[in-house]
């Protein structure tokens, strides 16, 4: 029991603070709300398979297009932010594209769909595992959190169900054919096991925090959602592709809320002058017009693709929009690995987390 236990001394203060990122409401949305939401749009999809077809068009919609706007909003929005990532802006895009025709050129388009299904698992673990340090930090400093136990349990559970799906071997992914890695059930039954030992150590490390009165709220909160939402979405609910919308939902949410919050403290000593469009937006008092600009932006760009893509024959179409679509998300994914690094010090300050 000792080992699960953080070696600081007992304290007798009998206040841990709770370590908000922001204010409760905003972070038990973040938390909670954003839980709640991912987990219905995958509960709908299960009892009534007619609204999957509506959940999905107001996931891609309203938080899809958005959450990969709200990453311009840190790379192109303002001068500074454009030159800093400039290579990003403008010839990542150009790599990608090459390294995706490629990959279709060398293996065929089923490429497109099968690294999909794995690079979204990895990068909806590491964004969470990113949200986590955040909660972290901004914990109580006499607040008990084994770091060594949470991180282990964080992407031992996420790993278990991504081999599970694996195992599965279910023929379609939303509606695409993919290929799975061969996983033999003993591999399934050691991760598994691994992975429920990892779950419930940190379990046990909760209870202890919470008889030494010394519990992290916020921080305990989130990494319970992170679990009870690969839960749901690897292991619990049988069809992968209702399990990924609830992964997704809860992704897209997620980054849309953290990038607002971003900004919002980014620029909150008010507009700056050098910047005053994004600095301008980006005020509390703003935030409707902040998720209305990036909402109008992204709805205006893919009604545009989805225009282009209506000029081709329904064969071509169909293969044409799955490749413009996974380069986009291909290089969402690789942005998101350089510029969320929470070790930087100007990327904590702008998270309210620098202390």
């Amino acid at each position: 029991m000792r080992a699960l236990v953080s070696d600081r001394s007992d304290v007798t203060a009998a206040t841990i603070q709770p370590g908000w990122l922001r204010r409760p409401a905003f972070d038990m949305n973040f938390i909670g709300g954003v839980t709640v939401l991912a987990l219905a749009a995958g509960l709908a999809g299960m009892v009534e398979p007619r609204l999957f077809a509506w959940v999905l068009f107001f996931d891609v919609w309203l938080l899809g297009y958005h959450h990969v706007v709200s990453t311009f909003t840190r790379l192109a929005f303002d001068s500074d932010s454009f030159r800093q990532h400039r290579f990003l802006v403008i010839h990542l895009p150009v790599v990608v594209v090459v390294a995706t025709l490629g990959a279709i050129w060398a293996f065929g388009i089923w490429v497109l769909p099968t690294a999909y299904l794995y690079w979204q698992w990895f990068h909806y673990t590491r964004q969470s595992y990113g949200i986590e340090r955040i909660y972290r930090r901004a914990a109580d400093k006499q607040a008990l959190i084994n770091d060594y136990v949470t991180t282990r349990a964080l992407y031992l559970l996420p790993l278990f169900g991504i081999l599970f799906r694996s195992y599965q071997q279910q023929p379609e992914f939303l509606g695409m054919r993919v290929r799975y890695l061969p996983i033999t059930e003993p591999v399934l039954w050691i991760s598994g096991g691994l992975a429920a030992a990892a779950v419930g150590a940190w379990f046990v490390h909760q209870c202890v925090a919470l008889a030494r009165g010394r519990w992290a709220p916020a921080h305990s909160m989130y990494v319970l959602t992170h679990h009870t939402v690969f839960f749901a979405g690897y292991l619990l609910i049988e069809d992968i592709t209702i399990g990924w919308l609830v992964l997704n939902v809860w992704h897209n949410a997620q980054y849309i809320l953290l990038v607002w919050s971003f900004n919002n403290n980014r620029f909150k000593q008010g507009v700056d002058p050098s910047h005053r469009f994004l600095s301008t937006i980006s005020q509390t008092r703003n935030v409707v017009v902040y998720f209305a600009v990036c909402l109008a932006i992204s709805t205006a760009a893919y009604l545009m693709l989805g225009e282009a893509t209506d000029q081709l024959d329904s064969a071509t179409a169909v293969p044409v929009t799955l490749v413009v679509y996974m380069i986009i998300n291909f290089h969402h994914y690789v942005v998101d690995g350089k510029i969320w690094k929470v070790r930087k010090p100007a990327l904590r300050k702008n998270l309210g987390v620098d202390s």
